[in-house]
């Protein structure tokens, strides 16, 4: 059993952003469509800040 190495898991980063990023958009588009520019900007402000907490509470 010593010769049977697992081989590694792929890196799936790159792609789960890129789909993040692509959900993102279209939410993005249909809250724009129904509710306006202006909820768009203050959640995409709200997403900001909430990231910007969470990486200012894993640096400590």
């Amino acid at each position: 059993m010593d010769d049977h190495r697992i081989p590694r898991a792929p890196d799936y980063t790159l792609a789960a952003l890129i789909m993040g990023g692509i959900n993102l958009t279209w939410i993005f588009i249909v809250i724009w469509a129904l509710y306006g520019l202006v909820s768009v900007l203050v959640l995409a402000a709200l997403l900001n800040h909430a990231i910007s907490r969470l990486r200012d509470w894993r640096s400590t």
